[in-house]
């Protein structure tokens, strides 16, 4: 990886991109991330749960640990996420992505 990659990375700078998306509806800020088409061919019934809201460009498990959490417990969190949704959840969400971004922790 360049040098200029690791601090994009570190960062999440490389995820500005995502802010279009947002723009057009796809995705909101707040929300699970977006699967692959080839995960969500492999979830279990109760695991499809967490399609029911848009994608996000930070959510649960990425204040909760980032990369450094399981496929299992980035689930979890996503699941935890849909099911108790609130408006107070998105602003606390938002305020530990914007804590994780500057210090750069678990991202890779």
């Amino acid at each position: 990886m360049t040098r200029s990659g690791r601090i994009l990375r570190r960062y999440s700078l490389d995820e500005l991109p995502q802010l279009i998306n947002v723009l057009l509806g796809e995705m909101s800020l707040v929300g699970p991330r977006p699967p692959l088409p080839s995960e969500v061919e492999q979830y279990p019934q109760d695991m499809r749960r967490r399609l029911v809201v848009k994608p996000g460009m930070t959510g649960l498990w990425q204040v909760s640990g980032r990369s450094d959490l399981s496929w299992e417990d980035s689930i979890r969190l996503d699941l935890r996420y849909v099911e108790n949704w609130s408006l107070t959840v998105d602003l606390v969400i938002l305020m530990r992505t914007a804590m994780a971004v500057m210090r750069g922790s678990g991202a890779y």
